[in-house]
């Protein structure tokens, strides 16, 4: 790795290793950019706490650790009374694994707010889409009347970390209920923490907060 720039400690990654700086070497939220989506760079990424969020106009990856981290514990999942009544009432079927390729494309497809374009294009979709054949990547499906009408996908790491990379919903409350479904999956599971990478709004009012990234980097060791 060579260093680009030395006050922010960003990095440039090499094509011939797939390293990433470790927690000393980090000062921003944005640690790396370059190299590619060589399933194994991806995997080194997530377990080194980094997730590639968008590339540049020159097709630089940029690799992000943030130095505040929006996690949820799978039992502290905050559930109103009318999401109560989606999850039980609303006849959602929720399926996992069985349309990884439709989420992803979904998500792709939502435009978020204060964003031109999504930054899910065909080189993501690509690299996660193998990641989810070699049973590394995940995803939930919701479905109402035989259409898929929300979902999620994530990274799972060391059999103790859900990494959620991106959620959609076509109609009110499906992706709520798609991470209800998530974190019931993880407590069986003995998943100790979902990484839900940066602050929103949606993620919470489930009642997701934000950590720091020594903390999280605890959860990682």
């Amino acid at each position: 790795m060579e260093l680009l720039d030395d006050e922010h400690k960003i990095y440039l990654l090499d094509f011939d290793n797939f390293n990433f700086p470790n927690l000393n070497m980090m000062n921003d939220d944005l640690v790396a950019v370059g190299g590619d989506f060589h399933p194994q760079r991806l995997i080194n990424a997530y377990e080194s706490g980094i997730f590639p969020w968008f590339i540049d106009e020159y097709n630089h990856i940029h690799w992000f650790s943030p130095n505040k981290r929006m996690v949820l514990k799978p039992n502290e999942m905050k559930i109103s009374k009318s999401l109560k009544k989606s999850i039980t009432n609303k006849g959602f079927k929720i399926t996992s694994n069985e349309n990884f390729e439709a989420v992803i494309n979904s998500c792709a497809n939502i435009k978020r707010k204060h964003e031109d374009e999504t930054w899910i294009d065909e080189n993501f979709i690509e690299a996660y889409s193998y990641l989810h054949e070699i049973g590394v990547a995940h995803s939930i499906e919701c479905y109402l009347n035989d259409e898929l009408v929300g979902g999620l996908y994530g990274i799972l790491v060391n059999d103790e970390i859900f990494c959620g990379e991106s959620m959609f919903a076509k109609i009110s409350d499906a992706s709520k209920v798609c991470f209800y479904h998530l974190c019931k999956w993880c407590v069986q599971n003995e998943i100790k923490l979902i990484d839900c990478q940066v602050y929103n709004d949606h993620l919470a009012s489930l009642g997701a907060y934000e950590i720091s990234r020594e903390e999280y980097f605890s959860y990682l060791k």
